[in-house]
């Protein structure tokens, strides 16, 4: 897919602003901090994901004084002759909102993901590798809803069923009644059920991961062709889920707590046997989540019809112009849309260059 025009309606700072990047090759967006370059890519991104890639909660999406914000999108096949898809999305504060797809409500994540597909790199993603393990399971699932459709329905299940099991935990404090426990077998049954096949996506999704993400951070790192990089998903629990939850009812109980299930697993990711997240400088981090992201998009674009939008957000400003070069010239065929509040290195070759106060805002 192809962005041909965005429009924003109250969007962050932008009353009303419209962008319309080439279609194919890169589209750099340029302007000094602060002037909403981020915001673009932003709300392109929260067509296909419903949530701001930058962490911020909807009140932040709207501009100040207004009661919603708008984002619309017309997206296209490149050389494809055929209609283009129209994605809307309505964004409220306190979640409340609604999203379409050719005028038609839809809520699911597979929905939009298909409709608005894009893989997005920002500075943010240093937390992916860095951070604690809700960005990196956050990421596995976020690639899920782009490539299985059955473990993106169970990561939505899994997610419901953990509010409700402990929204019964909170309520029960820690009293162990008949309703209580017959309840909790009902809940602790259904998130057995979709917690493996989560769990089971998620496994797959890494070991299909590893290599292509290997290779590209070997070659931003200059080292093409070395193996520099592992992955491995660690479970929170031992043998089957269903027992694993029976074991942990009581501290549950006592605690108030989901305890144990794929909300507590981890992806462990290792640069040259090292534990990337204690032990790799700030620069072999922000490579390695860079190669988290276009692995992803490799991945999608190899297995699907899907060819998604690459975005990204400020990449130079942690890169050499080495590096930066090596990144541009390694950028997958189709559409990109970067930005940058520097100028561009020496000898990179982009398809279009937009200042952000060129673009059409009233």
């Amino acid at each position: 897919m192809a962005l041909r025009h965005l429009e924003l309606t109250d969007f962050r700072l932008f009353p009303a602003v419209q962008l319309d990047p080439e279609p194919e090759g890169t589209t750099v967006i340029t302007g000094a901090n602060g002037t909403g370059k981020t915001s673009l890519l932003e709300a392109l991104a929260y067509l296909g994901t419903r949530r701001s890639f930058r962490g911020a909660p909807t009140e932040a999406l709207v501009r100040s004084g207004a009661a919603s914000a708008i984002v619309r999108a017309e997206l296209v096949v490149p050389s494809g002759g055929g209609a283009p898809t129209l994605v809307e999305a309505e964004i409220a504060p306190g979640g409340r909102g609604r999203a379409r797809v050719n005028r038609k409500a839809v809520s699911g994540r597979k929905e939009l993901a298909t409709a608005a597909p894009c893989t997005v790199f920002s500075p943010e993603d240093l937390a992916t590798v860095g951070g604690g393990p809700q960005g990196r399971r956050d990421f596995l699932d976020d690639a899920l809803a782009l490539l299985d459709a059955e473990g993106v329905r169970a990561a939505d299940e899994t997610e419901r069923v953990l509010r409700q099991r402990g929204a019964l935990l909170r309520h029960a404090a820690g009293r162990a009644t008949e309703d209580v426990l017959s309840t909790l077998d009902v809940w602790d049954q259904r998130l057995a059920d979709a917690g493996k096949v989560l769990v089971t996506a998620r496994e797959r999704l890494v070991v299909e991961l590893e290599p292509l993400a290997a290779e590209a951070y070997a070659r931003l790192a200059g080292r093409p062709g070395e193996a520099l990089v592992a992955f491995g998903y660690v479970r929170s629990w031992e043998g089957d889920l269903r027992d694993a939850l029976s074991r942990s009812r009581a501290d549950d109980l006592r605690r108030a707590v989901n305890t144990v299930g794929p909300h507590r697993d981890d992806l462990v990711l290792r640069i040259e046997q090292r534990d990337a997240r204690t032990h790799a400088s700030q620069g072999e981090q922000r490579s390695l989540a860079l190669a988290l992201r276009l692995g992803v998009h490799e991945l999608v674009r190899t297995r699907t019809a899907l060819a998604p939008i690459l975005l990204l957000d400020d990449v130079f400003s942690e890169l050499d112009p080495g590096r930066s070069r090596a990144l541009v010239a390694e950028l997958p065929a189709g559409q990109s849309l970067l930005t940058t509040a520097a100028p561009l290195p020496d000898g990179i070759d982009v398809a279009r260059v937009v200042p952000i106060d060129r673009l059409t805002v009233s």
